[in-house]
């Protein structure tokens, strides 16, 4: 019996001496994970706050859009980033929301890069898919020829003030675009294929819906007049059409519209005025008097402009 609790003793003394040497080992594992982790962080802040990773200069950004590099300068009023300044420091999320605020971006994404320490910034720009004239000025009108650049040329010397306040480009939501904008990260586009004259305000609420229904239509409109709100004129190929009010079942006016894209086969166009669809359900065309030579009046091709 003294000889069991004898073993039993040695084995107890034997496991606890065990014990201690693995708390002990373990503590001095974790004090080395410590001091590692430490020491990794420590240098990589010391290699952080090193000269190399600052930003001297505009020439360390670079602004892309698609395959186009934005030039210093305008870099410089983008951006307005005081130089110098740490890589770390600047952070990527304000500089993509300041440059949202621009109405010709859309999408931004910031990438900071070590190896050269650089600013890479890559932006989706809002497509123009209109010109957009506040009020019918036949020297605005007359400079919407060739590149913006060129259009920019002929309002600067154009008679009198505030020219370039005056025309801008729109996307499909209707969000204005000023021709400087677009022109510092764009210089040499062509510009849209159709003009609308009016005040943005007033047809904003109507644009996307129309310009949508326009660019599904097979009868080509080039120009869209708001100017009188309770009546809605486009320049198209078949002449002059006026729609009425917008707000009046738009779409099925030009539904309609591109059904009658055959009028001038059964129509002498250049005997009418315009066509009128205040009521898609009955389409009229004006007939100009002194042109057709018979009496001013309203004839009603209904199934002329029905047929297809």
């Amino acid at each position: 019996m003294a000889g069991i609790l004898s073993v039993s003793r040695t084995n107890l003394a034997q496991r606890r001496q065990k014990l201690r040497r693995q708390r002990q080992i373990k503590i001095i594992k974790t004090v080395w994970q410590t001091m590692a982790v430490t020491g990794f962080a420590s240098a990589l802040f010391w290699v952080a706050i090193q000269p190399i990773w600052v930003l001297k200069d505009s020439a360390q950004i670079v602004i892309k859009s698609g395959d186009q590099v934005v030039k210093q300068e305008d870099i410089d009023k983008l951006l307005g980033l005081s130089s110098p300044q740490s890589l770390w420091r600047i952070e990527p999320i304000i500089i993509a929301d300041t440059l949202k605020k621009q109405p010709n971006i859309a999408e931004v994404t910031v990438t900071r890069r070590l190896l050269p320490p650089s600013l890479i910034i890559e932006i989706q720009e809002r497509v123009p898919v209109a010109i957009a004239q506040v009020s019918q000025d036949k020297t605005v009108t007359n400079c919407l020829l060739g590149t913006i650049s060129n259009v920019k040329s002929c309002l600067q010397n154009s008679p009198g003030t505030n020219k370039q306040n005056q025309l801008g480009l729109l996307d499909v939501n209707g969000v204005w675009i000023p021709i400087d904008k677009y022109a510092s990260i764009n210089p040499q586009p062509k510009l849209p294929q159709i003009i609308v004259i009016g005040s943005p305000a007033e047809y904003k609420p109507f644009w996307n819906q129309l310009y949508q229904a326009i660019a599904q239509s097979s009868l080509k409109v080039t120009e869209i007049n708001f100017q009188d709100p309770t009546n809605l004129i486009l320049k198209t190929e078949l002449g002059n059409v006026h729609l009425g009010s917008p707000n009046n079942k738009l779409l099925e006016k030009i539904r309609v519209l591109g059904q009658m894209r055959h009028l001038h086969t059964k129509v002498n166009l250049s005997n009418m005025d315009y066509i009128n669809l205040k009521n898609p359900a009955t389409p009229l065309v004006q007939v100009n008097q002194s042109k057709s030579g018979l009496d001013a009046k309203k004839s009603q091709p209904s199934q002329k402009t029905q047929t297809h």
